[in-house]
């Protein structure tokens, strides 16, 4: 089951759809009538009403068939929906992206610059890793890798954060709070599919984990946007036993897509001595092959 095809301004129509449909009468002050309800969420009218504008127009927005809606009237339905921040961007890029009917970019680059590899390396014996907008891991240091316990044995092509949580067998046992992971996890590919629909690089992946995945399929379609990310992350790992660890994500200057993600721990504690230990037993990765003309001796 692919993903269907669609532009940005359907894309706006399916946020829409979702968030109203996921917003109880109740949440934004309404008493709901005498009678069963056909409609989970608010409905068309109840929505429209609460923004101010025409049922024909929100409806034609939530259809896909009115693609330029002013800034006024997204900020109105934000507020109706009750979107948070982070919601309330989102929407907003939707709608601009919908109004100037951008060509799709090509996808960014999947270079890791020489640089860069040096810092992960000197990261050590923090794990560290470099991944991309579809959360391919790109490159990493030995305890970067070995930290998402198995990934290792799966080709380099195929190592991607959101395929280990959904497919690998040791994803939740590694992590206590499996859920709260991939709520994360989805919501990061929702908002990254929602600026760039028809990319390759995540259509493909979508449609390899709604075929797949019914735990990844049911978060799918709720469309949201924000995960809850805890700063700290405990893992139960089978080589190095339980380790709490801190975890920071950035994006990486000069690269788009691309975003370096890095754990640390206090020392002296136990969650270090395990990460060191994580570090002095994992794998070293090859060494990059020497480009003609580069006399390593001389360095």
């Amino acid at each position: 089951m692919a993903p269907e095809q669609h532009t940005v301004g359907d894309e706006l129509a399916r946020f829409l759809r979702a968030r109203r449909t996921q917003t109880s009468p109740q949440a934004v002050g309404l008493t709901p009538g005498p009678g069963v309800r056909r409609t989970p969420g608010l409905r068309r009218e109840e929505l429209a009403t609460l923004a101010g504008v025409s049922i024909d127009y929100y409806t034609r927005l939530e259809r896909g068939k009115e693609t330029r809606p002013s800034p006024a009237v997204v900020d109105a339905l934000a507020r109706a929906l009750r979107l948070d921040d982070a919601e309330h961007h989102h929407m907003r890029e939707l709608a601009a992206r919908s109004a100037r009917y951008a060509q799709q970019p090509p996808p960014p680059s999947r270079t890791v610059r020489p640089h860069l590899m040096l810092l992960l390396e000197a990261m050590r014996p923090n794990p560290a890793y470099v991944i991309s907008r579809g959360m391919d891991l790109l490159a990493w240091n030995p305890a970067g890798l070995a930290l998402y316990a198995g990934i290792a044995g799966w080709p380099a092509s195929q190592r991607n954060l959101a395929r280990y949580f959904f497919l690998h067998p040791a994803a939740r046992e590694l992590f206590p709070d499996w859920d709260t992971q991939v709520r994360g996890c989805v919501a990061r590919l929702r908002a990254e599919a929602g600026m760039n629909p028809d990319a390759p690089d995540l259509t493909g992946l979508v449609g390899e984990l709604l075929l797949k995945s019914p735990d990844f399929a049911k978060l799918w379609e709720r469309y949201e946007v924000i995960g809850h990310k805890k700063i700290q992350k405990t893992f139960h790992h089978p080589a190095v036993g339980v380790l709490t660890l801190s975890s920071q994500s950035m994006h990486l200057e000069g690269t788009p897509g691309q975003r370096l993600g890095a754990y640390t721990a206090e020392p002296g504690t136990p969650d270090h001595d395990a990460m060191l230990l994580l570090d002095r037993t994992a794998p070293e990765p090859p060494a990059p092959p020497v480009r003609p003309g580069t006399d390593r001796s001389s360095r």
